[in-house]
């Protein structure tokens, strides 16, 4: 029998030459220095050899249990062949790893977050890195038992963060029904988590929606000391009331001043969207031109003009102003700011003011969003609705227009 001692002092030589153990087991000293473990065997009569590994990665006593599980396989009734079996085993684990719920997950990634704005598809995959991976990335999708998915969930509540855990969850539902749709899984274990968390508080972007507020923001706004592309995003967003992603990524190109009219793809639907600008707005526009009108962006970044103003620069500038942005106003509050108001009190009809907004949603005639589709009450309603804003800013008591 082979000890540790004697095979830590073999060296090798100009050929290859064996060190036995017993029972088949055998070391292999190769004239490079390597030093590989063997097991002959005969299965069905014929003479076989099984690969057990390098030592030192496979020490001794691990390799005569190597050994011994592969005599127990010839034993059995009918026997079973030890190098079919590791063939199947090695399959098996690379099947595993190629259907794992990592592998799953960035192939579903891929597939269906192609059509969304990166911003999206970057907060979605680092929830699955954040939350998911470390836990059940690494299992075969179809071994993931509702348990197990729920424990993982539970770690997240268990961090405070019962929205973040809602949406993994809801997320990983989609990765399972993907996983099933392809035959990696036999159905979608997330389906019997229904109530498993705690119901969550959807909460609404901070909005601004009486008057006398909208009006104190107003001249706030006119009164922040902040760099001039700040201050004229900050001017800008209450009078097109586009997603702040939209805005800061505006770019000239895009925008026709003479015409009155900002063309350019939502980030959210990826469809085509056109934001006719009001004279107010314009001018705004037209203020900016001198300083970022030779480039592509009209809100040029602090450290590059060759990308977009900061993502939070707006947010940053309220705050600078003293406003809560957690429960007072945000940039995309700007949007809920005149969804509100253009309804309550100017009477804008509804339909109007979700196609500015650019929701899709369907018409009485099951239509879905055009960019076109009432523009020229569009039109109308924006200048109206910035005449309105004027109107509040120089403190006027505007309660309700009648649209025209």
């Amino acid at each position: 029998m082979l000890s540790v001692t004697a095979i830590n002092n073999a060296k090798p030589k100009d050929k290859p030459y064996k060190l036995s153990d017993e029972k088949g087991l055998y070391l292999i000293i190769n004239a490079t220095g390597s030093k590989l473990w063997r097991f002959d065997y005969r299965f069905l009569g014929k003479r076989k050899t099984l690969a057990l590994g390098n030592y030192p990665d496979v020490p001794l006593i691990q390799a005569r249990e190597k050994r011994d599980n592969a005599r127990k396989l010839l034993a059995n009734d009918p026997p079973v062949d030890p190098s079919d079996h590791k063939k199947a085993q090695t399959a098996s684990n690379l099947s595993n790893a190629e259907n794992s719920f990592e592998v799953v997950a960035r192939e579903w990634w891929q597939s269906h977050m192609k059509n969304k704005a990166d911003s999206h598809k970057d907060k979605v995959i680092r929830r699955f890195e954040l939350y998911l991976f470390p836990w059940i990335g690494s299992k075969p999708i179809s071994s993931i038992s509702a348990p197990q998915m729920l424990d993982v969930v539970k770690r997240i509540e268990k961090l405070n963060k019962l929205e973040t855990a809602h949406r993994a969850l809801q997320t990983a539902g989609q990765v399972f029904r993907y996983a099933v749709q392809t035959g990696r899984a036999d159905r979608d274990v997330t389906a019997d988590l229904k109530g498993a968390l705690p119901a969550s508080t959807v909460k609404h972007m901070a909005a601004f929606t009486d008057p006398q507020q909208i009006a104190e923001l107003l001249r706030a706004i006119d009164a922040f000391n902040g760099t001039f592309t700040v201050q004229c995003a900050l001017k800008l967003s209450p009078l097109v009331f586009t997603r702040p992603s939209e805005l800061r990524q505006a770019k000239w190109k895009d925008i026709d001043l003479d015409a009155g009219t900002w063309q350019y793809l939502v980030s959210k639907t990826k469809t085509d969207h056109l934001v006719p600008l009001s004279t107010q707005a314009v001018a705004i526009f037209r203020e900016l031109q001198p300083l970022s009108g030779h480039g592509e962006y009209v809100f040029q970044g602090g450290h590059s003009p060759l990308k977009p103003m900061s993502e939070s620069a707006v947010n940053a500038a309220l705050k600078r102003m003293g406003y809560d942005t957690q429960k007072d106003i945000t940039g995309h509050g700007f949007r809920a700011m005149a969804r509100t108001i253009l309804h309550e009190r100017l009477n804008i009809d509804p339909s109007i003011i979700e196609h500015q907004l650019a929701h899709k949603v369907p018409d009485i005639l099951g239509q879905a969003y055009n960019r076109t589709k009432f523009i020229e009450q569009r039109k109308v309603m924006m200048q109206q609705w910035a005449d309105y804003l004027d109107e509040l800013k120089a403190g006027a008591t505007v309660l309700q227009f009648k649209q025209s």
